[in-house]
């Protein structure tokens, strides 16, 4: 079943990249947008199964939005990408509870790598979570 992929990102060549690499690798459905903020309505408004965001981007960064985003729904795994990767960032993001963090430039089979085990990750977690209200109702 393919699973929905919100990308968000400044560069628009990025998030055209993003796309290409994810659709015509896996069988996942991307949006994308290059505005943090309809990002935010976005994910507000339809279902997602994860978000990839850049981390510095003008008005929102990365991290302003995953806190958004944990308010919204705080079940949707996050992968942050960032051209300024550093260890502190990197650990503040992780310990926040991004799902992973990815630095610029990465290739193609990095980027799926890590979308398909965050995918299949958030998957185990939500079918444990039914198991256990399934377990206590009984």
């Amino acid at each position: 079943m393919p699973q929905r992929i919100l990308v968000i990102d400044d560069e628009p060549d990025m998030l055209m990249l993003l796309r290409m690499m994810i659709e015509e690798n896996t069988d996942h459905e991307v949006e994308t947008t290059n505005n943090p903020s309809e990002g935010i309505k976005l994910f507000s408004e339809k279902d997602y199964d994860l978000v990839i965001t850049d981390l510095k981007m003008p008005g929102l960064d990365g991290i302003e939005l995953f806190d958004e985003f944990q308010e919204i729904k705080p079940d949707i795994p996050v992968v942050m990408i960032t051209a300024y990767g550093s260890i502190e960032t990197a650990d503040e993001a992780m310990k926040k509870g991004i799902a992973d963090f990815i630095t610029k430039p990465f290739r193609k089979d990095t980027i799926l790598f890590t979308i398909n085990r965050v995918l299949e990750l958030a998957r185990v977690r939500k079918e444990n979570i039914e198991l256990k209200k399934k377990l206590d109702g009984e």
